[in-house]
């Protein structure tokens, strides 16, 4: 008999959100908890991918619906997270949105590779900034029906 399809147990959706910037992660929650989808958000965030590795192990009934997930962080890197979020069954059709200052051509083509969904320059303009997460929440919770 197959398995149920896990599903949220909570009326919020959930965000991941792997950044090791505490600036960022401040500027990031602001604007998702003013974004003005219909549905309540909540963002559950780490500062290394270790312990985002960890919190997904443990989630079988709550699994988030988006992670924003930073490429370089201490203890697992983006790269080794994003490659294991995409090799497990259960995890690899959350979508996986790369935020990076990196411009590392590297970087980019390896995230292409471990099939992250997309790949965002993080903008020190910090209206810009706002701007792309806020367009990013939007395209991801409300419009994209993919995952």
């Amino acid at each position: 008999m197959p398995q149920p399809l896990r599903q949220s147990t909570t009326t919020a959706d959930t965000i991941l959100l792997v950044e090791d910037d505490q600036n960022h992660c401040d500027l990031i929650d602001r604007t998702i908890q003013k974004n003005t989808i219909d549905r309540e958000i909540r963002t559950v965030h780490f500062f290394d991918g270790e312990a985002a590795k960890n919190y997904l192990e443990h989630q079988a009934e709550d699994l988030p619906k988006l992670i924003l997930l930073d490429l370089k962080l201490p203890k697992v890197s983006g790269l080794e997270l994003l490659a294991w979020i995409k090799s497990d069954t259960s995890l690899r059709r959350i979508p996986v949105v790369i935020l990076t200052t990196s411009l590392a051509e590297h970087d980019t083509q390896q995230a292409i590779e471990l099939n992250a969904n997309s790949i965002l320059t993080k903008s020190i303009n910090f209206v810009e900034f706002n701007e792309m997460i806020n367009d990013t929440i939007t395209y991801w919770m409300r419009w994209n029906r993919g995952a």
